[in-house]
């Protein structure tokens, strides 16, 4: 089959990213400029920008020529290259999530780009991506994909994929075959996680633009900011939260999510539309997040990891529930297959920690005053004058050693593991012992002189591999000893306790 011949002029324009189309118009403006003025600079950005849209346009249409995929009911059959040809045959057993997504260009032709991730193939690109077919096309692939892994599933008892690792897929629960809307997230609450997202990224950028920008503005508002840096700063911070609740409203808006035979499916986006699949059997973790501002209003949200991804990868956590009351994430986590876990009972490092935080806290300050100390030594900023405004920040640390130390914390029950970490981003990671791939007890040189120690309690997904994973950090080393023992234990009783059960049922 061949892709839509919009796909042509599509991938034209989305080929294209901001900061290049910036680059390429900045350097015709002002290389015009410089011989015929501004009108020549105009006349010569809008030339290369020409230049390069009817360029990509040929490649796309040899792409476009050059391109086609086959589904057939083993494999996904995918030939391209326009210069070099590459032929790629994705057994469907391997393929675990089928995600389409809409960018702004393709919205406005109808159409969508379908991508195609399998058993480790982690990285930013997808294994297979046809790019670009309709939307009725995209969902049928979506559709078809999950129909055949069904079928093959149904056949053969378990996928010949999986035996190796037969542990990881839950056969006992019953599978849906018809669509069942599990979460939608309704206006109020996008409003909510808008105003409630919390986003610092933009903070510095803002900072940045505030203090130096106004001195383009006029002479009476520019002496109003930097003469005055609180109203400065309160700027930056109203502008900041502002871009950080735009991106969170335009990353969930008309958020939905339900349950499609053996997966979840989710679609999101206001300027790019999203739908994606997460398959049950592919469910490392579970992770319920609180930002301060959660916290103190009740809600939380719930991200799920799955495997099959590197660490460069952000595709291996999606949210399922972007935002809710604290105690009904809690009950949706729980009605996840395989993730009936009862209410945890944290243990917390040792008091003495504390002190290790406050100590962090203060080195910290000293290195980030002496930084702009420094440059205010070596360039002429404005806001630069107050270099020493961090160290107000001393009289803060004890309290954040303190409420450091009291967000920390694991529970090891029968069949789960959970650890609590972080303050400004409070997680809680739910991990059942049969998803544990290893378990790493880590002493650092500042921990072994504390006599304290961090256990990793390592699965497949996205956040183990980028160290962002359930941990039990800062605790007694031989604490931790016992701690990485239960685990170890646990993890070799779950295995073994699913493989009776496995077999069990087919005996049956």
């Amino acid at each position: 089959m061949k892709l839509h011949p919009l796909s042509i002029p599509v991938r034209a324009i989305t080929g294209i990213d901001l900061g290049s189309l910036v680059i390429i118009a900045g350097a015709g403006f002002f290389g015009g400029q410089g011989t015929a003025g501004v009108a020549g600079g105009i006349v010569s950005a809008v030339a290369i920008l020409v230049f390069v849209f009817v360029a990509r346009m040929i490649w796309g249409a040899l792409y476009y020529r050059r391109f086609e995929y086959t589904l057939t009911d083993d494999t996904l059959d995918i030939d391209s290259g326009v210069i070099s040809r590459r032929e790629r045959n994705i057994p469907i057993r391997r393929i675990q999530n089928v995600d389409i997504v809409q960018d702004p260009a393709a919205r406005l032709a109808g159409l969508a780009a379908v991508s195609f991730e399998t058993a480790g193939g982690g990285g930013d690109d997808a294994e297979g991506e046809i790019r670009y077919v309709t939307n009725e096309e995209a969902e049928r692939l979506q559709n078809e994909i999950q129909r055949l892994k069904r079928a093959r599933t149904d056949d053969s008892g378990a996928d010949d994929a999986e035996e190796a690792d037969a542990e990881t897929v839950d056969s006992e629960g019953d599978t849906a075959t018809a669509d069942e809307e599990l979460f939608a997230l309704s206006t109020r609450n996008l409003l909510l996680a808008s105003a409630l997202s919390l986003d610092l990224r933009p903070l510095l950028p803002m900072v940045f633009v505030v203090f130096e920008g106004a001195q383009y503005l006029p002479s009476e508002v520019a002496d109003l900011v930097i003469g005055n840096p609180g109203i400065g700063a309160i700027i930056a911070a109203v502008g900041s939260f502002l871009a950080g609740a735009a991106v969170t409203f335009a990353r969930y808006y008309d958020f939905r999510l339900w349950r499609s035979g053996d997966e979840l499916r989710y679609e999101r986006g206001l300027v790019s539309r999203y739908t994606g699949s997460i398959p049950f059997e592919k469910i490392q973790n579970l992770v319920v997040g609180e930002n301060v501002l959660m916290r103190r209003f009740g809600y939380a949200t719930l991200d799920v990891e799955t495997a099959g991804y590197g660490a460069s990868s952000s595709r291996g956590s999606e949210s399922v529930v972007p935002i809710a009351e604290r105690g009904a994430v809690f009950d949706f986590a729980r009605s996840i297959e395989g993730f009936e876990f009862d209410d945890p009972d944290f243990a917390r490092p040792p008091k003495r920690a504390r002190r290790r935080y406050a100590g962090r806290y203060a080195i910290a300050i000293a290195a980030v005053t002496g930084v702009l100390f420094a440059a205010n030594r070596f360039f002429a900023f404005e806001f630069l004058q107050w270099w020493f405004a961090p160290l107000v920040l001393v009289v803060a640390i004890p309290f954040a050693a303190h409420y450091k130390w009291q967000n920390r914390g694991i529970h090891a029950g029968e069949e789960f593991v959970l650890t609590h970490n972080g303050f400004w981003n409070r997680t809680v990671e739910v991990v059942p012992y049969y998803r544990v791939q290893t378990v790493i007890e880590d002493r650092s040189i500042f921990q072994r002189r504390w006599r304290l120690a961090t256990v990793v309690i390592d699965t497949a997904g996205s956040r183990s591999l980028s160290h962002r994973g359930a941990r039990a950090v800062d605790f007694d080393r031989h604490e931790a000893d016992g701690l990485r023992e239960t685990v170890r234990q646990r993890l070799h009783r779950s295995i073994i306790e699913r493989r009776s059960r496995r077999v069990a049922g087919r005996t049956q």
